[in-house]
């Protein structure tokens, strides 16, 4: 079995984005000579979180509002507490919802996708220089 890791650099621009990583992870996958196996793509971040969806640009806005809409009613009469340090409660209470790796077959040296999906990297607290990893676990 041969395990590969490398990382990407993914800077945002925004405070909230939706950033489609798919065409960078299938060059990087390119490169690292795994044919058939297992790639684990995570980021190392605790505001930001990676899935696989459609990159479409209704969605890509509802994704950016999708933090404040599930996690409103919790912030409370005073706040969330974590905003008193960084003032971003928010984007970690939705990374912590959305996750931070998904895990895909790897066929012919690529990533298994369907016709629509794509590979994101959602930015909650940018904008910032975000590290997405990749292992490429197979033959």
């Amino acid at each position: 079995m041969t395990v590969r890791r490398v990382s990407i650099a993914v800077p945002t621009e925004r405070k909230t984005q939706i950033v489609n990583v798919t065409a960078k992870v299938r060059g990087t996958c390119e490169k690292l000579g795994v044919s058939q196996g297992v790639l684990v793509v995570s980021i190392r971040h605790t505001t930001c979180a990676v899935c696989v969806n459609e990159d479409e640009a209704g969605l890509r806005h509802d994704f950016e509002r999708l933090g404040e809409s599930l996690l409103s009613p919790f912030r409370g009469e005073h706040g969330y507490r974590h905003d008193r340090i960084d003032d971003n409660a928010q984007a970690h209470l939705t990374s912590v919802l959305l996750g931070n790796s998904i895990t895909l077959p790897l066929a012919d040296g690529q990533p298994l996708l369907g016709t629509w999906q794509s590979i994101l990297l959602l930015e909650m607290d940018g904008p910032r220089p975000r590290t997405l990893d990749l292992t490429l676990l197979g033959d």
